[in-house]
This record gives structure tokens, C-alpha cells and sequence, in this order.
């Protein structure tokens, strides 16, 4: 198709703006004609709203779904999930197979989570189960840390409910809601350290679900040695490996950022604790995102115009399961550090190679199935066309704890279509 792509956006990130300019696309104002927006979440809102929104034309994309937030918001990503878990269960799916104590052998990836207020009472029933744990809260709708604090004790809930100026959890309109989650306090550590794991992954259709998963992720560090101990509960340099948070620490260092890639990762855990487990968590971590997208896929608007590429925050324990803590719908796109500011420029260059073929003007029409050598930094993490194509969706019998094939992950059919050895 003829013609320059016109672009938009609302975020003023040098690493999108550079990638723009570097196409020789035409950079235009909201109001104009436009083929490209790189738009904020607020801003999604906005155009896909009944009052507000307007309808796209074939050559205009953006990089949101209209309701990622059933993904991307905590609890609605825990109610989707959970719901899945259910509707698998009632189908009779290996899947959904549980063990002695009633927990999944398939599906337990994401901490126990309630809604508060909404499930106090079942928290509450939870937490006298193991009144010594602790758990962790966050505002739902809320990014980098914010909100977030530490508990071990129910007085420290009520507190926090007489703080909020509610004087009880009935009234749930006027509170802003949290999840509360039991906390990971056995994570893996690296140097007395806590880390998780910050993944890039790419959708471009829900219905059927096709993602890449982006292979130069990274691990961000806290720069204080890890303690359980409860006296260091508020501490957020202990706990929390928000960028946002930790660059405030005096032992931030701002070259290296407190950031590992995965590469490097994958190779301490490889001779630290073997090739064959490491391969194996490697294929845990794929198998979390791909159920995690399998869960909203029914739920979310698979609209033509969309593609989104999302920040998946992995943590790692200490017996090397993974477990999915949130996933952001605009990941970071600023630089802490130089090598920062290579990885991201090069991620979006990459996304904008599979969601804008050739750099040329969109059309929705197409068959979003770049070729191979357009992925760039991407791999096809599941491709369900792919899956459904070899009969039945056999990655269903492709579960975590499954024979494990060559250098100690299932072979590639095994999965069908989804990808299995990562490097």
C-alpha cells in the first residue's frame, strides 16, 4: 500500500519516538487522519467508549485491547484466572487435576489472592488457617509500587480500614479496592538478594490467541539482602523490586541499574542448579503466560485494530516454581541505564516489525502471521491456529512435569505451538 504511515502518540518516550521517526513515518496530531497511535491506557478508554469513542478504519491500529484491564487490572486478572481453573474443572480437563490437599498440580501460579473488601471474611477464614504468614496489599489500579504494604497481623487490616476512612468493609463503594495476597517469603535469591523477573510478551490476536514472547527480559533487583523477618515487614527495599522504588535506595547503583538480563540468569541458574531444572522453570514460565492469556482470551475484546505488548512479572521461589504476579499493560518505557535504553528501543522495534509489517500503512485485514525473520528478538510463544491445526489442542496434555525432551525441556511437538526451549 502506498503512502507514509502517520503516527500519534501521547507518550513522549525517546525509544517509540526514534523508532517512528527512524521508518520515516509522518508524525500528525489526534485530530488528523492517523494509521498509528501509541496511546496511554487513559486514552484507550477513551477511544473504544460507548459516549466518547469512534470507529477505526481498516488502516489505523493501536496498542491496546479495549478491556486489557481483565488482564492487566490485579484482581480482575485473579478472578479470570480462577474462573478458568473453574470452567476446566467442570469440563473434566487433565488440566484442572488437583492433589491430595485440593491444590492444582497445573494451575497453582499465582499466590492465594482475595478482593478487599469484598472477601474479607473469606481472608480472614484464610489467614487464622496460618496465623504466622504474611501477606502482601495492593491498590488495584495502581503501577510501580505504589500503595503496596506488608502484613502479618488482622489489626494491621483494621488499621488501615479506620485509615481509609471506612469505618467497616460493608461499605465498599466509597473504598478504593485492594487484593491482598499471601506473600512469596521464600523466594529465590540471588547474592542474599530478592529479584523478579520483568518478561516481555506480545499479542496480536486473542481469537485465535497468538503471542510472542520477547527473549531479552531482564531481573530486577532489590538492593537490600533479603529477611522474613517481621521487624523489616516495611521495609520496601527488602521486599519490592520496583525500579521506581529502589532507585531511592542508597545502594541504587546507577550503572548497572540493580538489573540482570534472563540470559545471564538462565546461565547462574545452569550451573548453579543444572541445565535440566533450569530448562524446566524456563518451560514452567512459558506455560504461566500462555494459561494466564488463556484465561482472558474468552473475556476480552479481540478486536482487529488492537495488538498490545504487556510487562509480565515473574516470581522465582526457592524450590525454582514460578509464580505470576501481576502484568502491566504499559510497561516501562523509560531508560535507567544505557543498556536500559537499547533494550527497549530494540523491543519496540521489534513489536512495530510484527504489528506493522514492512513499516507500511496498516490494513486490519491481514493475516497477523509475520514471517520468522520479521520476528526479530520475538519467538512464537503459542500460536492456537498452529496448536488446532495437529488436531486436537494437545498443549492441553503438555503440562509442567511432563517427560522432558532434549536439553532437558519437551520437545517443540509435544506442545503444539507452543515454544518450549529458550535461550
Amino acid at each position: 500500500m502506498a503512502g507514509k504511515v502517520k503516527w500519534v502518540t501521547d507518550i513522549e518516550k525517546s525509544v517509540l519516538i526514534n523508532n517512528f521517526e527512524k521508518r520515516g513515518w509522518i508524525q500528525v496530531t489526534e485530530n488528523e487522519d492517523w494509521n498509528f497511535y501509541w496511546m496511554s491506557v487513559q486514552t484507550i478508554r477513551n477511544v473504544f467508549s460507548v459516549e466518547t469513542g469512534y470507529r477505526l478504519s481498516d488502516d489505523q491500529i493501536v496498542n491496546h485491547f479495549p478491556n486489557h484491564y481483565e488482564l492487566t487490572r490485579k484482581d480482575l486478572m485473579v478472578k479470570n484466572i480462577k474462573r478458568y481453573r473453574k470452567e476446566l474443572e467442570k469440563e473434566g480437563s487433565p488440566l484442572a487435576e488437583k492433589d491430595e490437599n485440593g491444590k492444582y498440580l497445573y494451575l497453582d501460579f499465582v499466590p492465594i489472592t482475595y478482593m478487599l473488601p469484598a472477601d474479607y471474611n473469606l481472608f480472614v477464614e484464610e489467614f487464622r488457617k496460618s496465623p504466622c504468614s504474611t501477606w502482601i496489599m495492593k491498590p488495584c489500579g495502581k503501577a510501580q509500587g505504589k500503595g503496596i504494604f506488608l502484613i502479618n497481623k488482622l489489626s494491621q487490616i483494621k488499621k488501615w480500614s479506620r485509615d481509609s476512612k471506612t469505618s467497616s468493609f460493608v461499605s465498599q463503594s466509597t473504598k478504593e479496592a485492594y487484593v491482598i495476597s499471601l506473600y512469596i517469603n521464600n523466594p529465590l535469591l540471588i547474592g542474599g538478594r530478592k529479584f523478579d523477573l520483568r518478561l516481555y510478551v506480545l499479542v496480536s490476536t486473542y481469537r485465535p490467541l497468538r503471542c510472542y514472547m520477547y527473549k531479552l527480559g531482564f531481573c530486577r533487583f532489590c538492593t537490600v539482602k533479603y529477611t522474613p523477618s517481621t521487624s523489616e515487614l516495611d521495609n520496601m527495599f527488602v521486599h519490592l523490586t520496583n525500579v521506581a522504588i529502589q532507585k531511592h535506595g542508597d545502594d541504587y547503583n546507577h550503572i548497572h541499574g540493580g538489573k540482570w538480563t534472563v540470559s545471564n540468569l538462565r546461565l547462574y541458574l545452569e550451573s548453579t542448579r543444572g541445565r535440566e531444572v533450569t530448562s524446566k522453570l524456563f518451560d514452567e514460565i512459558h506455560w504461566v503466560i500462555v494459561q494466564s492469556l488463556k484465561a482472558v482470551a474468552p473475556v476480552m475484546n479481540n478486536d482487529k485494530h488492537c495488538f498490545e505488548c504487556y510487562g509480565y512479572d515473574i516470581i522465582i521461589d526457592d524450590k525454582l516454581k514460578p509464580w505470576l504476579i501481576e502484568v502491566n499493560a504499559s510497561p516501562s518505557l523509560t531508560s535507567s541505564t544505557a543498556n536500559d535504553r537499547i533494550l527497549k528501543y530494540n523491543l519496540i522495534n521489534d513489536t512495530l516489525n510484527i504489528a506493522v509489517p514492512n513499516g507500511e500503512v496498516p490494513d486490519c485485514k491481514w493475516n497477523k502471521s509475520p514471517p520468522k525473520e520479521a520476528l526479530g528478538h520475538y519467538e512464537i510463544l503459542y500460536d492456537e491456529e498452529l496448536a488446532q491445526g495437529d488436531g486436537a489442542d494437545r498443549e492441553l496434555r503438555s503440562r509442567p512435569g511432563q517427560p522432558l525432551g532434549p536439553r532437558g525441556s519437551r520437545s517443540r511437538d509435544s506442545g503444539k505451538g507452543i515454544l518450549t526451549t529458550w535461550k
